[in-house]
């Protein structure tokens, strides 16, 4: 959902402003899951969605989405950039590299929620999920 007002240029976006979008959008994609897979207690909801959105969670996806080589160029640099931003403040429970590499997966989430590439979104948010949730191919 996107109403009628458009980004321009989001290709040329600050990477944290990517993030903070892709954040967002990723957030939506895991309650939706969350509530279509039957939970619907709240807490329980929260306590879940925390499994999927954690730092080290979306670190771990977004390391082996590298490794792995399932990503194009395009979509690296905009990981570089991701990885690169230099936020204001890091979560005490997480350590500088995995925050930027969490960070680079929100990124690349934001980028390509906002060029409208929803079937690539789409491909990795659902690798994400089987990552996450161990089921890696």
């Amino acid at each position: 959902m996107k109403l009628n007002e458009t980004i321009r240029e989001p290709e040329q976006l600050n990477a944290l402003a990517l993030a903070y979008m892709g954040d967002g959008v990723f957030d939506m994609y895991v309650r939706y899951r969350l509530i279509a897979q039957g939970q619907v207690r709240t807490n329980k909801l929260h306590r879940e969605a925390t499994r999927y959105v954690s730092a080290k969670a979306q670190a771990f996806v977004i390391a082996y989405l590298i490794e792995k080589e399932r990503l194009t160029k395009e979509e690296l640099a905009v990981v570089r950039r991701g990885r690169n931003a230099k936020s204001g403040t890091i979560p005490r429970n997480t350590d500088p590299a995995t925050y930027s590499l969490s960070t680079a997966f929100e990124a690349l989430i934001g980028y390509l929620y906002l060029t409208d590439q929803e079937s690539r979104m789409d491909t990795i948010v659902s690798e994400s999920f089987n990552l996450i949730e161990g089921k890696e191919d």
